[in-house]
């Protein structure tokens, strides 16, 4: 079958990417199969809709008939993708369900990465530590400037559009517990998820903000789904692209996760503030 990889636009980029081979921008195929993937995202997680898996199919076809090493790492995405739609993604932390969320999504990282290492042997999928250098004094600062953002902005985003609602007003200790472990670990999996994984594969192909801006897009479309709804997404959105800019730049994982964790901090202190606010009086703008 003919590669269609011979008459991809003419304005794409031709860079060499980080596993080696040309990159490209917006217009171009591989854009198209990370496009389609985007959009199976939107509708499996954003709108609820098994509709989305034609998305996830349609990136497979247009990856397969472009080449054989898109295909591998569209396969990748698009089957963790499916996996993940399988379950509910709402904030439910009973023990059960955290067993189950926390399973499936650990496969969804387990599962492309194994494939990554030892059935395609390209070991695209890392986890970079960066050990033996120290952060710098910019990036001990942007942790700084991390929670004072958080601080300052998700209260009113929680409180004033009421997705709060979103999560369980938890009542007992071991409740407090489970949602602090719920929020964390998700906190985790979503570097270990979308810019590892997703964002890695993707970058394989695209270049930073063609790879960034879809990997925002499905990253935000799985939040949705998680809760963070109404006008999440004017905060979701640049918090994913940012974080993938931090990711690239400093070349390091463990950094990467300590924004999140601190963001997702803030995230679980007004939540059981907007439940309980006489308990937690740390917010005096909401």
């Amino acid at each position: 079958m003919k590669r269609l990889e011979a008459s991809a636009p003419s304005s794409a980029a031709t860079v060499e990417g980080p596993g080696g081979g040309e990159v490209k921008g917006m217009l171009s195929w591989p854009a198209l199969a990370a496009a389609c993937c985007a959009a199976g995202a939107v509708g499996l997680f954003g709108f609820f809709s098994p509709l989305g898996y034609l998305g996830l199919i349609a990136a497979i076809v247009v990856a397969a008939l472009n080449s054989r090493r898109l295909f591998k790492d569209i396969v990748l995405i698009a089957g963790a993708l499916a996996l993940i739609s399988t379950i509910s993604l709402e904030a439910d932390i009973s023990v059960s369900n955290m067993l189950l969320m926390g399973t499936v999504l650990a496969l969804a990282v387990a599962i492309p990465y194994w494939i990554s290492r030892y059935v395609y042997k390209d070991h695209a999928i890392r986890f970079p530590r960066r050990t033996g250098q120290p952060w710098s004094r910019l990036e001990w600062g942007w942790l700084l400037v991390t929670i004072f953002l958080a601080w300052l902005i998700l209260p009113a985003y929680f409180l004033g559009t009421g997705v709060y609602q979103n999560w369980p007003a938890v009542q007992e200790w071991h409740e407090i517990a489970r949602l602090f472990v719920g929020v964390n670990a998700v906190g985790i999996w979503d570097e270990l998820f979308f810019i590892c994984t997703i964002f890695t594969l993707l970058r394989r192909h695209l270049n930073f903000w063609t790879a960034n801006i879809f990997t925002s897009v499905i990253f935000v479309s799985f939040l949705w789904e998680l809760g963070y709804q109404s006008i999440g997404p004017a905060l979701t959105i640049p918090f994913a692209l940012v974080q993938a800019w931090i990711f690239t730049k400093t070349k390091s994982l463990p950094y990467t996760i300590t924004v999140h964790l601190l963001f997702d901090a803030i995230v679980f202190l007004t939540i059981v503030h907007a439940h309980h606010p006489e308990a937690l009086p740390i917010f005096p703008f909401v």
